[in-house]
């Protein structure tokens, strides 16, 4: 369009001049701004390139042995011709953030992120909202408005599960009248872990407040450390002269750490003892007796339900027909899309049909190096 301007211009006026000028300037920039937010809205729409960040190898070997293949086995699964950059922090919020920078660097359009650190991997989310990135956090809930989906498991179920099963046998364990309570909890900086102890704690306070289950000691272990997990179950029993019958241990790491402290006492198998996760060691602490229960958390589904997000992202399709209208809200109410899977209790006598029936381990992997004569409910 040309528009003439000049004072020997006989079509228009110089004020009408300056007026379509300034209205032709305003449309070219409406069409820009137009053209930036449609590029912003698709900016996943065919992406790739999938950057998975794990927590750590320490506090549950289920992030490397279960996670990590399953999570690259199902989104490339799902989403054929996918690169999948999977990394771990060991337990690092800042190794973490500078992992999710790197793979902002190289081009990972999606991230999927299972934080050391729920409140720390906010700035994760804050970086890769600012690329147009979205993420989801997986298994644990990051403190940020902008999270695309969360998927994990009821996690104050999980806890439930582990309260109740106290709240069922704690009799079984009392010595003249007194069910002394330990509790173990996870790290204070993982989201999950207060809502394991929310839940344990809705089956345990009524018991507490009517004075039949006595919690003589109640610590968030840091960064689910084992061995800080085992120091405070040594002071816990050196401070009751050993009079403890029930650990809610959080997780199966911190509860092996429990068994090492009672062991040494040779009080192993004389207490309740709980966990999660159904680990490797959780397993065969429950069959020699040294552990009374577990979570079992199927995370091949939660890494199925990631997959499929990742790949409705990158087909530009509606999540909300894997979230199905759920949501989870952070602390500042926000309610983020979710998918949450069910856990289920695993006692010694339904190992075979859940770990085994799910395929979750082989006989062969749950009986190496077990002790002779350990009653192994036919598994072995």
């Amino acid at each position: 369009m040309k528009i003439l301007c000049g004072h020997k211009s006989q079509f228009l006026t110089r004020v009408t001049c300056l007026l379509l000028v300034m209205i032709v300037l305003n449309a070219c920039g409406t069409s820009n701004r137009t053209t930036s937010s449609s590029n912003t809205a698709n900016h996943t729409t065919g992406c790739k390139q999938v950057g998975v960040l794990l927590p750590d190898t320490a506090s549950s070997d289920r992030w490397q042995a279960k996670d990590r293949p399953l999570l690259n086995s199902a989104i490339t699964h799902a989403l054929p011709g996918v690169k999948v950059d999977i990394v771990n922090a060991e337990g690092n919020a800042t190794t973490q953030q500078n992992q999710a920078d790197q793979a902002l660097t190289r081009g990972d359009c999606i991230l999927v992120v299972a934080a050391v650190d729920s409140d720390q991997a906010s700035a994760i989310v804050k970086n890769a909202s600012q690329q147009n990135v979205p993420v989801i956090a997986y298994d644990r809930l990051i403190q940020n408005k902008h999270l695309k989906c969360y998927v994990s498991f009821d996690n104050k179920h999980v806890g439930e599960l582990q309260g109740q099963y106290i709240a069922d046998h704690y009799q079984d364990y009392m010595q003249q009248g007194q069910a002394n309570l330990v509790m173990l909890n996870g790290s204070q900086t993982d989201n999950n872990a207060l809502l394991f102890n929310q839940g344990a704690m809705n089956k345990l306070k009524p018991l507490i407040i009517a004075h039949k289950i006595n919690k003589i000691y109640d610590i968030f272990v840091p960064d689910w450390n084992n061995d800080r997990a085992r120091t405070a179950m040594e002071q816990a029993l050196t401070a009751n002269q050993n009079n403890i019958q029930l650990v809610y241990a959080a997780n199966d790491g911190l509860a092996n750490a429990a068994i090492a402290a009672l062991r040494a006492q040779k009080l192993n198998g004389k207490v309740l003892v709980t966990g999660q996760d159904s680990t490797m060691a959780g397993i065969q602490n429950i069959l020699t007796g040294n552990q009374s229960m577990t979570v079992y958390k199927a995370i091949t589904q939660e890494a199925t339900a990631t997959a499929q997000l990742v790949a409705a992202l990158s087909r530009n399709s509606n999540t909300a027909t894997l979230t199905q209208g759920d949501t989870t809200k952070t602390q500042d109410g926000t309610a983020i899309p979710s998918i949450l899977e069910t856990p289920v209790i695993v006692t010694k006598d339904t190992i075979k049909n859940t770990i085994l029936n799910d395929h979750y381990m082989t006989k062969e992997q749950i009986c190496q190096n077990l002790p002779p004569n350990t009653d192994t409910q036919g598994i072995c």
